[in-house]
């Protein structure tokens, strides 16, 4: 959901009050000119020094402001509703769209480049964004809004110019609910592998107890992977794969790599018999195998569905084979 929660003092101490959508005028809710910080929930927010969303604005993202530079002059609130991702925006040289243009998708000091302090006018074909006069994002500041075509910038503001960087405000984190598709997981491959070997002789006319325990255990592991099935998509979101009941994998920006390990107990023989040579191998089998995620993904009240895929190598089944052969006996 988003949400905007503000508070009457710094380090969120005082009143508060909580909004999910837009606040024309907070003297109509008793708590205008009065904010000193605030917590973001989701999409961004604009907050407007005066009512009806006028006066000098400032947006901001998901986070916690512990303290806000224009505190007791907030007296309306916006929600940013517009779809942030894939933001583009088209700088100008000249006035009315002309000249020589710049078409810009994302976050740019233009001090490095060569359209440093020579925009005149914009359009903004996707997203929101600030246009700065400093190259350190800071003087005088200019919210563009989705399908905002300003011709003249000298008109309206000094920016004139004198444009030195421009940032497109960020969504908030996504809501990722992951579903993993196990009735089309496919085998890759598997093989066996020993990773212990016992043996006893029993050279005697009688039964012997083995000389090892009745039981030895073993540590297993299984590695785990995950990737999005469309390489150029992005996701700043995390969420978990639910593996089994016990596991639960961590996915961090599209992609884990990771391993999970166990303790398997493997029962052996307690006794030889007389004249016989007894071999125990201990084999883990290795099942590398993929299954197909779906991704369900939420921002701003949309969904979209994005598809994955889970691998594995799997080292947890362990196994004991028993070799039992007789000896010769020994004469005198």
């Amino acid at each position: 959901m988003n949400k905007i929660i503000v508070y009457e003092y710094v380090d969120f101490k005082g009143l508060h009050r909580e909004f999910t959508s837009d606040v024309p005028d907070l003297h109509n809710v008793d708590f205008g000119d009065c904010i000193s910080s605030l917590k973001v929930i989701g999409q961004p927010w604009l907050t407007f020094s005066d009512s009806n969303y006028k006066g000098l604005a400032h947006p901001y993202e998901e986070g916690e402001y512990n303290h806000i530079s224009r505190n007791d002059v907030i007296s309306s609130l916006q929600l940013v509703s517009e779809d942030l991702e894939h933001p583009q925006i088209t700088l100008f040289d000249k006035p009315d769209f002309k000249g020589a243009n710049k078409i810009i998708t994302e976050e740019t000091n233009l001090t490095y480049g060569y359209f440093n302090d020579k925009a005149s006018s914009h359009i903004v074909q996707k997203g929101v964004w600030l246009l700065y006069e400093h190259g350190d994002r800071k003087g005088w500041e200019y919210i563009a809004r989705e399908g905002n075509k300003l011709p003249n910038y000298e008109s309206v503001f000094r920016l004139n110019k004198k444009c030195s960087y421009v940032y497109p405000l960020k969504g908030g984190q996504p809501v990722i609910i992951s579903n993993i598709l196990w009735d089309h997981k496919k085998v890759e491959s598997e093989r066996n592998v020993v990773i212990d070997e016992i043996n006893g002789v029993n050279n005697t006319d009688f039964e012997q107890i083995f000389t090892t325990t009745s039981s030895k255990t073993y540590e297993s592991s299984t590695s785990h992977s995950f990737k999005l099935k469309t390489s150029a998509l992005k996701l700043d979101g995390s969420f978990y794969l639910r593996i089994d009941p016990s596991t639960n994998i961590l996915v961090e920006k599209g992609s884990i790599d990771s391993v999970t390990k166990d303790k398997v107990e493997v029962i052996l023989p307690a006794k030889i018999p007389p004249h016989s040579e007894l071999n125990i191998r201990v084999i883990m089998k290795l099942v590398t195998a993929s299954v197909p995620v779906e991704l369900t993904i939420t921002r701003n009240g949309k969904s979209k569905t994005e598809c994955g895929e889970y691998r594995s190598v799997s080292g947890s089944s362990i196994s004991a084979k028993y070799i039992m052969k007789p000896v010769e006996k020994k004469t005198d």
